[in-house]
C-alpha cells in the first residue's frame, strides 16, 4: 500500500513512543521507506538506536548545519509524507503555533511550508486530549491541511491508533485523490439467513475484498459508506446488517446520495421461514428456501444512471467462463464493469481476478492490491482525474 512512499518519522514524548519500533517496522513491510525525527523527550522513552534499528536509517536527534529540517521536509526534500507518530499535546500545541524548539516542530513548520503533507497521530491522557486548547491546536492543524488520526480512548488515555489506521491515513496522503467528492457505497461478506434462534445459512465469504475496495476508495479520497455484517472500521461509515433482506434495504438508502455502488457482498440466494424455538437435534427437519432479491436489479430499479460494479464468482477458474458470466450480468442489470473471480478465493489473502467490460484486464496479489486496481478503473468509470493501467496481460 505504501510501495516507493519516503516517511519521515518524528516521534516526541509520549509514551507511547515505545511502539515506534514496530510502527517503523509496518510502515517499511507496506513498501515505504522511513527516517526517523526524535525530540529530546522522546529519547528519554526509548533509544534512538532502537529507532536506527527500526528504520535502518540514521536518527535526526538536532538540527544542525546539515540543515536536517530542510533535506527531509523542504521543497526539494526527501519526504513524501511527515507522519508525527505519537504526537503528545506539547507538540501539538506548538506546531499550531509555529513554535520550532525541537527537531520534529521544526520539521513539521518545514513540512507545512513547503506543502509536504502532515499525518499526525495524537496520544496522551484522555484529560488533556479533552483540554481545550489541545482541541483548539488539533482543529488549526486539520484547518491547514494535517491529517489527525484520531486516538482510541481507553482506560481513561488517548492510546495511539492502531497501525493499520496510520497506514491507511499515510496512503490516503500520498496517493491521488481521483475519488475526491465522490460518495461511494461498498457491500462486504456474506448475510445470515435464519433458520430457528442458533442456526443459520451462510457462505464461505469473509468480505476482505469488499472491505479491501471500501479502503482503497477512501484512500482515494472518497467518503465511503460499507455495508456488511461486520465491525467498525476507521475509513468508513459502516451500516451493520445480518440478512440478505436488510443489506438490499440499507443499500438502496445509502445511493440516495451515491456516487457509485460497488456490490462485492456474496449475498444469500435464498432465505426461510425462521422457526421461533429451537430445532431438536435428531427431529425431522424440512426447510422450505425462497430465492432472495439480487441487490444490483433492486439497486438498477430505483437508480437507473447510478455507475454499479458488480461482482461474480465462479468455481473451476475458467477465464472464458468468468468473461461470459460478467458480460452477461453487465449487460443485463447495465453495470460499469465486472469483476470476476474464482470462488477459491474466499477467505484468502491473496486473490486473481478478471476486470470485465469490453476489454478484460487480469488483476493478482493481495486483495489490497486487486482492491486497488478496482478503486482506479472505478475512478475512471465515474470521471473521477484518473488514468487506468491496461498493460496487464488480456484474457
Amino acid at each position: 500500500m505504501l510501495d516507493g512512499v519516503n516517511v519521515a518519522l518524528g516521534v516526541t514524548g509520549s509514551i507511547a513512543a515505545v511502539k515506534v519500533v514496530e510502527l517503523a517496522h509496518e510502515l517499511r513491510r507496506q513498501g515505504a521507506q522511513v527516517r526517523a525525527v526524535v525530540t529530546p523527550a522522546a529519547r528519554n522513552i526509548i533509544h534512538p538506536w532502537a529507532v536506527e534499528f527500526a528504520t535502518e536509517n540514521d536518527v535526526v536527534t538536532e538540527i544542525t548545519g546539515e540543515v536536517e529540517h530542510v533535506r527531509l521536509c523542504g521543497r526539494d526534500g526527501w519526504a513524501d509524507v511527515l507522519l508525527v507518530a505519537p504526537m503528545t499535546a506539547n507538540t501539538a500545541g506548538k506546531i499550531a503555533a509555529a513554535i520550532d524548539d525541537t527537531p520534529v516542530t521544526t520539521c513539521a513548520t518545514s513540512a507545512l511550508g513547503s506543502g509536504v503533507p502532515v499525518v499526525a497521530v495524537p496520544a496522551m491522557h484522555e484529560p488533556m486530549y479533552d483540554h481545550p486548547g489541545v482541541a483548539a491546536s488539533l482543529q488549526r492543524l486539520q484547518s491547514w491541511g494535517v491529517s489527525i488520526v484520531k486516538p482510541r480512548l481507553e482506560e481513561g488515555k488517548a492510546k495511539i491508533a492502531q497501525e493499520s489506521e496510520i497506514v491507511t491515513a499515510i496512503a490516503r496522503a500520498t496517493t491521488p485523490q481521483t475519488l475526491a467528492g465522490k460518495h461511494v457505497v461498498v457491500t462486504a461478506g456474506a448475510t445470515k439467513e435464519q433458520l430457528d434462534p442458533i442456526r443459520i445459512i451462510t457462505n464461505r465469504a469473509s468480505g476482505k475484498t469488499g472491505r479491501a475496495v471500501a479502503r482503497a476508495c477512501h484512500v482515494r479520497g472518497a467518503d465511503v459508506t460499507l455495508i456488511q455484517d461486520g465491525p467498525e472500521v476507521g475509513y468508513a461509515d459502516v451500516v451493520e446488517i445480518e440478512t440478505a433482506a436488510e443489506m438490499i434495504e440499507a443499500t438502496v438508502e445509502a445511493c440516495r446520495t451515491a456516487d457509485a455502488l460497488v456490490s462485492a457482498a456474496a449475498i444469500s440466494d435464498f432465505t426461510a421461514d425462521a422457526v421461533a424455538e429451537k430445532i431438536r437435534s435428531g427431529s425431522p427437519l424440512s426447510v422450505d428456501l425462497e430465492p432472495t432479491p439480487k441487490l444490483i436489479d433492486s439497486v438498477r430499479d430505483r437508480y437507473s444512471a447510478l455507475p454499479i460494479v458488480g461482482f461474480k464468482a465462479e468455481t473451476g477458474g475458467d477465464n472464458e467462463e468468468m468473461v461470459r458470466e460478467a458480460r452477461r450480468i453487465r449487460d443485463r442489470v447495465g453495470l460499469s464493469f465486472v469483476v470476476a473471480n474464482d470462488a477459491d478465493v474466499m477467505g484468502k489473502e491473496e486473490t486473481r481476478v478478471l476486470l470485465v467490460d469490453d476489454e478484460v484486464v487480469e488483476r493478482s496479489g493481495t486483495k489490497t492490491d486487486v482492491a486497488g486496481s478496482v478503486a482506479e478503473k472505478l475512478a475512471v468509470a465515474i470521471g473521477g482525474d484518473a488514468d487506468y493501467d491496461r498493460s496487464s496481460p488480456s484474457n
